[in-house]
């Protein structure tokens, strides 16, 4: 990892005009964390898929409300894990009402994919009401293994 990583806060307008920025922030931290060039892609392409949920389904495409995107490391001090979380200012939904995208009466459906894809992405995902409403996206992306030392 290349010198001290400060965590990253963003915050756009839901309209689509902030997604490359979004992507090129998320691109730019995991290069910087050192994950390989395909492990970049798809993790730059889960929190691309993530905002794109925000924008739409939570704030519904309303331009007075906010997307807000966090980036950090865990631990800190000797980090593991980057840890990015997207928030919007929705009513918030049921994770787990969402549909199988894999079931054949939805495989030719040509929305329903995205959480299914992030969660193939990325190594951990937690969907969850936000305290401050809306709904919060939490996900973990592995930048090194964890050691366990027995004693």
């Amino acid at each position: 990892m290349a010198g001290a990583f400060h965590d990253v806060h963003l915050e756009i307008h839901s309209g689509i005009e902030g997604l490359e920025l979004v992507q090129v922030v998320a691109e730019h931290i995991a290069r910087r964390l050192g994950l390989d060039e395909e492990t970049q892609h798809w993790t730059a392409m889960a929190v691309r898929e993530t905002v794109v949920n925000a924008i739409t389904h939570g704030n519904h495409g309303d331009p007075r409300k906010i997307v807000y995107i966090d980036f950090g490391i865990d631990p800190p001090e000797n980090p593991y894990d980057l840890v990015v979380r997207v928030r919007d200012q929705g009513n918030g939904f049921d994770p787990s009402a969402l549909s199988d995208p894999l079931t054949p009466e939805n495989v030719l459906r040509a929305s329903g994919r995205g959480i299914f894809l992030v969660r193939q992405f990325m190594d951990d995902v937690s969907i969850q009401r936000a305290r401050e409403g809306g709904t919060e996206v939490r996900m973990l992306k592995h930048i090194r293994p964890r050691v366990i030392h027995a004693e």
